[in-house]
């Protein structure tokens, strides 16, 4: 009994918005559309920063990167989210739930990192124009979204892995939509201090010190731009800067909130909520925000669709 008591359960419920039945059938509409638009949108960035050789610059690669990241961290979520709100199963296996784990973490800490990799391009891009080239060749450039994919790794594989060697004494009910590190921890029947002091410090390293680069990046770029002698190259520099911003704040806003509190104090309504927001809403916002909204990007899709339907049209005359 007492090996039964310690095993891990063959299945996790994952209680989800299962509170709130009338709100179910909501959210799986606004879920499954943010959805779309996140996968089409960075699916389009995706190819478009591959086909288009205008793209093949380091900001664009980073974005690639971090399309492609989304679009994996997302669909990592959404999809068990989205049977769990349309139908009444509300479990997961323990082996999805471990996987979904892992995923999530390592994709998450890796989305820090590659923001804070952006922002330094940018920073390179108006602060040292002349040397942009130099700075941010090939080389570097792949190192550092190396870097930021080894770096979300390995946080993973040591927090993640800390986290499922808890003993959980047979509690496998979850009050979240999906798999997370403080959930499982406040399922365990022993003392998790340890587990809470290193997911503190891996918070440190992967959320606290990412946005301190791009607060010191921002920084010195807001001083370049005020030095900037046209007010109209000021007003552009400072709207394509406060997008980036907004978008990191709200971001990184959400990810401090949920993870460096206490494990056991945090508001669990709340929390999901904000869980819903940078798992569904900002992957979706990112394409619009980063690319939609630049003119290389609208001019590359114009061309793109351009080329393609002539191509069509001329083959078919051909024919």
């Amino acid at each position: 009994m007492e090996i039964a008591n310690v095993s891990s359960p063959k299945v996790f419920v994952l209680l989800g918005f299962s509170a709130r039945p009338s709100l179910e059938t909501v959210l799986f509409v606004v879920v499954l559309s943010f959805y779309v638009v996140s996968i089409s949108g960075n699916g389009i960035i995706i190819l478009l920063s591959c086909m288009d050789v205008h793209l093949h610059t380091p900001m664009y690669f980073f974005l690639a990167n971090l399309s492609f990241l989304d679009i994996s961290f997302t669909t990592s979520i959404v999809p068990q989210l989205l049977a769990h709100l349309w139908g009444p199963q509300k479990t997961i296996s323990y082996g999805g739930c471990v996987a979904q784990f892992y995923i999530s973490h390592w994709l998450g800490a890796t989305e820090c990192v590659l923001l804070a990799t952006m922002s330094y391009d940018r920073y390179a891009a108006i602060c040292r124009p002349l040397h942009y080239t130099v700075i941010m060749h090939p080389q570097l450039c792949l190192g550092l979204a190396l870097a930021s994919w080894l770096g979300g790794l390995t946080t993973s594989m040591v927090g993640s892995t800390l986290t499922m060697l808890l003993p959980l004494c047979g509690n496998n009910r979850i009050d979240h939509f999906f798999c997370e590190m403080p959930l499982i921890m406040q399922l365990a029947c022993v003392d998790t201090s340890l587990n809470e002091v290193e997911m503190h410090l891996a918070s440190f390293v992967f959320v606290v010190l990412p946005l301190g680069l791009i607060l010191f990046s921002y920084g010195h770029i807001a001083w370049a731009v005020w030095k900037i002698k046209s007010a109209e190259g000021r007003r552009k520099a400072f709207n394509t800067c406060s997008s980036h911003v907004a978008v990191v704040s709200l971001f990184y806003g959400s990810i401090i909130f949920m993870y460096l509190q206490p494990v056991r104090s945090t508001s669990h309504e709340q929390g999901k909520f904000i869980a819903l927001f940078y798992t569904v809403v900002t992957p979706a916002l990112n394409p619009l925000i980063y690319t939609l909204r630049n003119t290389g990007v609208k001019n590359a899709l114009r061309h793109t669709v351009l080329e393609n339907c002539c191509g069509s049209a001329g083959t078919q005359a051909l024919i």
